[in-house]
C-alpha cells in the first residue's frame, strides 16, 4: 500500500493567498491573515510553477505582494479557465518539474495575451451595440465568448457608469454576466426576473445567469424598466474616496515604505488614495494596444524640489488628444520595475484639467 503524503500546516498557504486575491475575495479579517501568511510562503519560492509564472509575469522572485497576484499571477491562472481548461493552471501549480513548469507557464501567458486581445475586440463590438445613455447596458451576440463576457461587462460598467449585461447567445439558451454600480443591486434585479431565467446567482455588484432565448425580449424589457425606475432620476457619476491631499514633492521612497506597512491591500481594503492639484504635465504619450493607456511625467508646481514623477493611467489614452498643461490627479503610489531599474510610479485613478486658483 503506497505511503500517504504528509503535509504541514503551511504547505498550501501560498495557494490560499493566490486563490483569495485572484478570486477577488475581501482582504479583511481571516482572509487578510491568510494572505499575509500565504505571501510569506509564496516568497519562499518552493514551487517550480510559481517561479516559472513569475518569469513570464516579469515579477522579481521573493518580493511578491497581493498586487503581484492580482495583476501578474491571477490573470494568467484565470485565463486557463476562461479560454481552455482550469486543469492547465492546476498542473502548473502542482508540478515539481522545472522544465514542465516553464512550458505550462508559457502556455498560460499565451492564453492571457489571447484573453487580452479577445476582451479588447469584444468590448469594442459590445460598445457598438449599446446606447450609452440607457439606464442599463445590454449586449448579446452568438460570437461572444462565455469566458470573457464578465470582463467585457466590467469595462462597459466602468466606462459608462451604468449596470452592464453581456451575453453569449447559444442556439437555445444564452449565458450572461452582469456588472453593476453602487446605486443598482444587480442580483435583486435578476431576482425580480426569476420567472424568465433558468438559473441565476451573484451579489450586489456582479452576477451571472442562464436564460432561454425566447425569454430574452421580455428579460431585456423588464431589466430596462427596473433600471429606469431605480436610476432614472439620478445623476450617475462614479465617486472616489480620497484619503489625503499631497504636494507631488511629498511622494518619495520614504512615503512608499510607510505605505507598504498597510499591505496586503486589495478588495474591501484598498491602498491609500491621494490627490494632487495643479500638477504640471511635463510629457505625455499614449501607450499599449491601440494607444489605450496614458503615460505621463508629472511635476509639482508648488513644491521646492519640483521632482518629476512617472505615472500611468489605464484606459485613459484619449487624454493625449487634449492634454492640458496643468491637471488635478487622483492616484495610488506604486513601484515600477523595468529593465533592472526601480522607480516610484503613480497609478492614476482620475484626471481632470486643473481648477483655477482662487
Amino acid at each position: 500500500m503506497p505511503e500517504k503524503a504528509v503535509y504541514g500546516r503551511n504547505d498550501f498557504l501560498d495557494l490560499v493567498a493566490i486563490g483569495t486575491v485572484a478570486d477577488l475575495a475581501p482582504l479583511l479579517k481571516e482572509n487578510r491573515v491568510m494572505v499575509i501568511e500565504g505571501l510569506a510562503e509564496l516568497n519562499s519560492n518552493r514551487r517550480p510553477g510559481i517561479a516559472a509564472l513569475a518569469r513570464v509575469s516579469r515579477l522579481d522572485a521573493g518580493s511578491y505582494t497581493a498586487e503581484s497576484i492580482a495583476f501578474g499571477f491571477g490573470p494568467r491562472i484565470n485565463a486557463a479557465g476562461r479560454l481552455a481548461h482550469a486543469y492547465d493552471a492546476a498542473r502548473l501549480l502542482s508540478t515539481n518539474n522545472s522544465i514542465d513548469a516553464e512550458r505550462y507557464a508559457q502556455a498560460l501567458d499565451s492564453l492571457n495575451r489571447q484573453r487580452q486581445r479577445l476582451t479588447a475586440d469584444l468590448s469594442a463590438r459590445a460598445e457598438a451595440m449599446i446606447d450609452p445613455a440607457a439606464p442599463i447596458l445590454i449586449a448579446a451576440d452568438k460570437d461572444f465568448v462565455s469566458g470573457v463576457v464578465g470582463l467585457v461587462a466590467s469595462r462597459l460598467a466602468e466606462k459608462y457608469y451604468r449596470p452592464a449585461i453581456v451575453m453569449e447567445q447559444g442556439e437555445e439558451v444564452s449565458r450572461g454576466s452582469c456588472r453593476s454600480i453602487d446605486e443598482f443591486h444587480i442580483t435583486d434585479a435578476l431576482d425580480d426576473a426569476a420567472d424568465l431565467l433558468v438559473r441565476r446567482g451573484g451579489h450586489a455588484a456582479a452576477a451571472g445567469f442562464t436564460i432561454r432565448n425566447e425569454n430574452l425580449p421580455a428579460f431585456i424589457d423588464r431589466l430596462t424598466a427596473l433600471a429606469q425606475e431605480k436610476l432614472g432620476g439620478l445623476e450617475l457619476r462614479p465617486t472616489i474616496a480620497i484619503d489625503a491631499e499631497l504636494d507631488l514633492d511629498e511622494v518619495d521612497m520614504a512615503l512608499y515604505q510607510e505605505l507598504r506597512k498597510l499591505e496586503p491591500t486589495g478588495i474591501a481594503n484598498p491602498p491609500p488614495i491621494f490627490a494632487s492639484r495643479r500638477v504640471e504635465v511635463i510629457h505625455h504619450k499614449a501607450v499599449g494596444q491601440d494607444g489605450a493607456h496614458l503615460q505621463m511625467r508629472l511635476s509639482s508646481t508648488t513644491g521646492s524640489k519640483r521632482q518629476v514623477v512617472p505615472s500611468i493611467a489605464f484606459r485613459q489614452g484619449e487624454w493625449t488628444k487634449q492634454m492640458p498643461q496643468l491637471v488635478d490627479i487622483v492616484y495610488t503610489i506604486n513601484l515600477n520595475k523595468w529593465n533592472g531599474r526601480t522607480n516610484l510610479q503613480l497609478m492614476i485613478q482620475d484626471i481632470k484639467p486643473a481648477e483655477m486658483e482662487t
